[in-house]
Parts: C-alpha cells; structure tokens; sequence
C-alpha cells in the first residue's frame, strides 16, 4: 500500500466530502430507493433504478475516499521551506515564448485542480519544476510540443 502525499487542506476537503456523502446523501438515496420500491413492480420503475445507480456511484465514490484517505501522507505545507521546488510549493512561472505568466501549487494527484491553480506531482510540468529553483529554466514535453518556462519565484504557504 503506497502512501500519496497530499496538502492538509486536500486531506481536509476529502474528510468533508466523504462526511457528506455518509451522512446526507447516502440517507437521501436511501429514501428514494424506498420511496420507488412503494411504486410496485420494480423491473419497470425507472425511479427505483435510478435510485440504485445512484447509490452506487455514491458507494463508488464513498470507496474511493477511504481509500485516499487511508493512504495519505498528510504534508503541513506551512512548515516547508527552501529554495528548490518540491511538493507543496507555489511556483510562479513564465512561458518564455508568450510571456504568460502563471502560478501554481504542487499538490496530490487527488486534490489537483488547474482552475484552482493546483497541479498534480505527476503532471509533466511539475515533474519538469521539482528538484529547480528560481531563475531556473525549464523543458516540459507537452501533447501539443516542447513549452519553456522559467522559474520567477518559489514560495511555501
């Protein structure tokens, strides 16, 4: 069983989620599920099977979770430090060719989020930043080519 590094706050956002689906939702499925059996003959009540599928991509997710959960080796990003990127930094860097400038947190495979500006360990960019530090360039193999970026500033919050 491997550990997954994940922030506190990836480790608490699972916590809140699974505490949801066990304490809401899967009571909520719970009642529709007996709500259609009420309806009669099962094998044609679309209610009821909706309800089932439900429920089972809730269980799905409920699994998943535990699993997560169970396997996290929660890192407190507050208390790292240094100059080299590693998990858990904020790295801000600029794409040598357009100039755009971009920040990103390196996070756990579960928790990574772009539009959050969170980025999985095991994303080509972050494997390409890990181990530099500021003023660094870096080569990152893309779907769509080869991207330059360079490293303007590593930062741990």
């Amino acid at each position: 069983m491997d550990k997954v590094p994940m922030t506190a706050a990836g480790h608490a956002a699972m916590e809140k989620e699974l505490k949801h689906l066990k304490s809401v939702e899967r009571p909520q499925i719970i009642q529709a599920i007996s709500e259609a059996r009420k309806h009669g003959d099962l094998s044609e009540n679309a209610e009821y099977h909706a309800a089932k599928e439900q429920q089972g991509l809730n269980e799905a997710r409920v699994a998943e979770l535990e699993d997560a959960i169970a396997r996290a080796e929660v890192i407190d990003v507050s208390k790292l430090s240094g100059k080299n990127v590693t998990f858990g930094a904020t790295v801000k860097i600029v794409d040598e060719d357009t100039d755009e400038e971009v920040t990103y947190q390196i996070v756990g495979d579960n928790e990574a989020n772009v539009k959050d500006g969170k980025i999985s360990i095991s994303s080509p960019i972050a494997r390409a930043l890990i181990g530099k530090q500021a003023g660094d360039s870096v080569e990152v193999a893309t779907p769509g080519g080869g991207k330059s970026y360079e490293i303007l500033k590593v930062t741990f919050k």
